[in-house]
């Protein structure tokens, strides 16, 4: 005697070795013995043996047309060997009553199971709307059969056009799109990144990059409302300076200038001029709007998004022939270089000459201001004048002039050109940090930031400072001492046309010097949200800015085909090229001293995950003890 039962929703048969009335002893067609309960059993028979009977009736239950069964059944529960006596017209055999019980129960849809061999017809509305469900499912999954088969093609499917930012940089698993592209990920043996790339998605690696954070940070567009202009003030005064600027070759935003006029009776008269935007638009208004939402100007090699539009920049920007609305610092100063006292001014600057980096340092640098025979050139007494102050102003705050050299580096990129990773061929320059152009703007500016937060701490007026203590840098409402510079207040307010907080703060200063309300009230909520959002979002800006930087490093190793390449060790097997801001990890170098130099053969470069595989070549120098101490200080 044999039994069919059912065990982890499967049916299965086997051979009946012992009837105790209650239970049975069976053995499987796997000769694994088990114990049944008596009610388990499903159906007792004498042929075919129990493995003939499941293959047998597996087939023939395959055959059975399913809707038909559900058109002649009744609208009762019923067992399978009474449903297949009806069925049949005369008792059914042991194949047969096994195949109508597999045929209801792998038809759920039709057949509502009510226990063991039990079933029930599912009523005509359930059983449509469950139809169509299937359907659904049906046509679905031969979309994403299609998708993903177009992918794998190298093509983009159409359906991919109206939501493509989504599907790359913030994928919804639940839509049919993003499971079209996994499953096409995993049989190309392709990240979704890059299986994107090769279909076209993106032109580039570089735009895959800039998309995501345009889609995270810009979600509206880069584009500025059209029509938005700002209020020129016609009545200020006209400063009667002959101001000058100092910037790198591609700024536009010029916040910041620098005069020096000769007072009567000997000593100087020094101008630091920065750009008032404030003046143009206040807190409220369409511009204040857009500079509080995008809170900072994003840099990044060959690009920058500006925190305010073009037009409105090209109003205050100080640029050479203009008279520009600026508040400005002046510094009374001795022939000694003492500042005897200080003034600051609303009025307008007229501003002859804006100098840029590469023109004036190969004549103003520490060479050429300690020569006596030096080169003459335009604004050399203003510079080498500027200069001394800074030196000055360095001393006063404590701070040593021999500090550890560091390389800042320039990326240029010409869009024009097309290279195998893209459009944009990158130049990298280098300049060391420090240099006598550098101290002259730090110090000025440092000393306006300085000034001008001492002058709202000290008449209560709220503002956004940048306070120090401990070693650690944060922004706070109120004013402190920020001991990494040695002031005693420090407000950023010398960048208001590329950062918010220096526009708050110069709505501040000049609310204060004209005796009227400031806009920002103490403790104001929406002075504390600002700070935070910026804080935020200008750290966010910063990271973007040094993994672009990253990637035009790779870019510059591949369009110029460099395979081998010079670093020097930072720590263990981290190292940072000689030429180029990369900082990465060689697992074969051998434990190095930190400032060592070596040689690396690049084996590898991946511009979707901006990372460099390196092998070590040899060893090219050891720190000396001085290199070896400052390696250690960084």
């Amino acid at each position: 005697m044999y039994v069919l039962f059912e065990e982890d929703g499967h049916f299965k048969a086997g051979t009946i070795l012992q009837d105790s009335g209650t239970s049975l002893q069976v053995e499987n067609t796997h000769g694994k013995r088990l114990k049944l309960k008596a009610a388990h059993a499903l159906l007792r028979f004498d042929s075919p043996a129990p493995q003939s009977l499941l293959e047998q009736a597996q087939a023939e239950s395959t055959e059975q047309d399913v809707p038909f069964l559900w058109e002649v059944c009744s609208d009762d529960e019923f067992g399978f060997e009474e449903f297949a006596r009806e069925y049949h017209g005369r008792p059914p055999n042991a194949v047969e009553s096994a195949a109508v019980l597999m045929a209801l129960h792998s038809a759920p849809v039709y057949f509502h199971r009510k226990g063991r061999g039990r079933y029930r017809k599912a009523p005509a509305e359930i059983l449509q709307a469950a139809l169509a469900g299937l359907e659904k499912k049906k046509q679905q999954a031969e979309a994403v059969a299609r998708m993903r088969d177009t992918l794998l093609e190298g093509r983009l499917p159409d359906e991919f056009a109206p939501m493509l930012d989504q599907i790359m940089f913030r994928p919804d698993r639940n839509r049919l799109e993003v499971k079209a592209l996994e499953a096409a990920s995993v049989d190309a043996g392709l990240s979704t990144a890059r299986l994107l790339l090769r279909c076209g998605a993106v032109a580039s690696s570089h735009d895959l990059h800039f998309g995501r954070f345009l889609f995270e940070h810009f979600p509206q567009g880069t584009a500025f409302p059209a029509g938005i202009a700002p209020q020129l003030a016609d009545d200020l005064p006209l400063a009667d300076v002959q101001a000058f600027s100092i910037d790198d070759a591609t700024t536009t935003e010029i916040d910041d200038a620098f005069s020096v006029t000769a007072a009567a009776g000997g000593g100087w008269r020094v101008g630091i001029h920065i750009a008032a935007p404030a003046l143009g638009f206040g807190r409220g208004s369409e511009l204040d709007t857009i500079a509080r939402e995008r809170l900072s100007t994003v840099y990044m090699p060959g690009r920058k998004i500006t925190m305010l539009p073009d037009a409105v920049v090209e109003c205050f920007t100080l640029s050479a022939g203009q008279s520009r609305p600026a508040l400005s610092l002046y510094l009374d100063l001795s022939p000694a270089l003492a500042v005897t006292g200080h003034e600051t001014r609303i009025e307008r600057v007229p501003v002859v000459a804006n100098l840029r980096h590469h023109d004036v340092e190969p004549l103003f640098n520490e060479e050429s201001l300690t020569s006596s025979h030096g080169e003459d050139y335009p604004w050399k007494r203003e510079l080498t004048l500027l200069w001394e102050l800074a030196t000055v102003l360095e001393a006063g705050r404590g701070k040593s002039s021999s500090q550890p050299q560091q390389t800042d580096f320039s990326f240029y990129v010409d869009w024009q050109s097309e290279t195998r990773d893209g459009p944009g061929f990158v130049t990298i320059t280098e300049r060391q940090r420090g240099s006598p152009m550098d101290k002259l703007v730090a110090e000025l500016m440092i000393l306006a930031n300085a000034t001008w937060g001492k002058m709202l701490a000290e008449r209560g007026v709220s503002g956004l400072y940048r306070v120090q203590a401990g070693g650690k840098v944060r922004m706070s409402t109120v004013s402190g001492p920020h001991e990494g510079l040695g002031v005693d207040s420090y407000a950023w307010s010398s960048s208001p046309l590329r950062r918010y907080v220096d526009l708050v703060n110069q709505w501040q200063l000049v609310a204060t010097l004209r005796g009227e309300e400031p806009p920002f009230a103490d403790k104001s909520p929406d002075l504390m949200a600002a700070m935070r959002d910026f804080e935020l979002t200008y750290a966010a800006y910063a990271e973007f800015q040094r993994m672009m930087e990253r990637y035009w490093c790779l870019r510059w190793l591949r369009q110029n085909d460099i395979g081998e390449i010079v670093a020097r060790v930072l720590r263990d097997n981290v190292v940072r090229l000689e030429h180029a801001p990369f900082v990465f990890k060689v697992p074969s170098m051998p434990l190095q001293l930190p400032g060592s130099r070596v040689r690396l053969a690049v084996t590898g470069s991946d511009l979707i995950d901006i990372e460099l595989d390196a092998r070590f070549v040899a060893v090219l120098s050891e720190p000396s003890d001085d290199e070896l101490s400052t390696e250690l200080e960084l």
